[in-house]
């Protein structure tokens, strides 16, 4: 435990000397215009990151709708093909009881509309007529049940035709939702592109170094509240599974709406991590918080999934020593991050 708690202290050094000993570069505030020039104040690189993760930050929300909507899409492909296949069996069951119903007719029309049973009990032998009642009363339950079946299929066929529209209705509408996130993804992230391609080079580099000091303050702020009493819980076995399969993915791309193998957005990193030590969790982040069961942070142990945000558009996982495994965001790689960095929602546990 002792040399533990120095893994951390350790790390959190680190990361306080780098970001002491990365160069500064000075960006003098720009001098107010003249009443005369109607110019825009240009912003500092403070409020442009700002700016930016702001953007992301709404990327990412859309990104989950997006991700919400294809899970419902396929579920509403799926249970589409299920009732198409349903109905051309009970198209072709019918097709059979018809066929079995027509050949009792025939069968009554050819005998001057007696079926066999009742033409036996017309007989004077009595022994035929006693075969001759049994006989006919079979044939009634089973004309009886004929018809039945029949009815029966022909309502299931009606129902099973009815659910297909339903469902088609809503894959349409999960279409029409997934064009609309897909839409505004590409907005939010272009526009944040956009800012960050008319920095100078140095000013993107300083830009970089204030996303790092903003996290190791959030961090730092987060490990001083003593809001994790303990930080080197043990793991569950599906847990220890889930923590390999997300580190194994360190340095791969964040690509939104990937989950694997070659990129990930960030829950599509949880949710295969976890399928992959064998329990499925919901693809996005903001259903791994609603289905999922939540647990205290001083509670917390490798494998947990914590979700980020008060609108639950971001997740990373757990890793032990007040870290997380995540992908962060366009431009960015699966990474290791505090895990009070961000802003945090709550902590859920996918094998409670």
């Amino acid at each position: 435990m002792y040399r533990r708690h120095c893994a951390a202290a350790a790390i959190t050094l680190v990361c306080a000397m780098a970001v002491l000993a990365s160069p500064v570069q000075a960006f003098a505030a720009p001098a107010p215009p003249s009443p005369a020039a109607d110019r825009p104040v240009k912003k500092s690189l403070e409020e442009v990151r700002q700016e930016i993760d702001g953007l992301y930050r709404a990327a990412g929300s859309a990104t989950d709708a997006y991700n919400l909507a294809e899970e419902k899409t396929k579920k509403q492909s799926g249970e589409i093909v299920k009732l198409a296949q349903a109905i051309v069996e009970g198209q072709a069951k019918i097709a059979e009881l018809k066929s079995r119903a027509g050949a009792q007719a025939r069968e009554e029309y050819r005998n001057a509309g007696l079926p066999p049973g009742a033409r036996l009990m017309l007989s004077g032998d009595p022994q035929l007529f006693l075969d001759g009642i049994g006989r006919a009363q079979q044939g009634q339950k089973a004309a009886k049940g004929l018809l039945g079946e029949l009815n029966r299929t022909q309502e299931d066929l009606k129902t099973y035709t009815q659910d297909a529209s339903t469902n088609w209705t809503k894959l349409e509408a999960n279409r029409v939702k997934q064009a609309k996130a897909k839409k505004k993804i590409n907005e939010q992230i272009a526009a944040a592109k956009k800012l960050e391609s008319q920095l100078e080079k140095e000013e993107r580099a300083r830009l970089l170094q204030l996303e790092r000091e903003a996290e190791y303050k959030s961090q730092t702020a987060w490990l001083s509240s003593g809001a994790l009493k303990e930080i080197n819980r043990g793991a569950s076995a599906s847990g220890k599974k889930a923590v390999a399969f997300a580190t194994s993915k360190i340095g791969l791309p964040y690509v939104w709406g990937a989950e694997g193998p070659k990129s990930y957005d960030c829950s599509g990193l949880t949710s295969q991590a976890w399928a992959s030590a064998g329990r499925p969790i919901p693809r996005t982040s903001q259903e791994q918080w609603r289905q999922l069961p939540h647990i205290a942070i001083e509670d917390m142990r490798p494998g947990d999934l914590i979700i980020y945000h008060g609108d639950a558009s971001h997740v990373g996982m757990y890793i032990g020593d007040g870290a997380i495994v995540h992908a962060p965001r366009p431009g960015r790689n699966v990474t290791l991050a505090g895990a009070g960095s961000m802003e945090i929602l709550g902590v859920v546990r996918p094998d409670r």
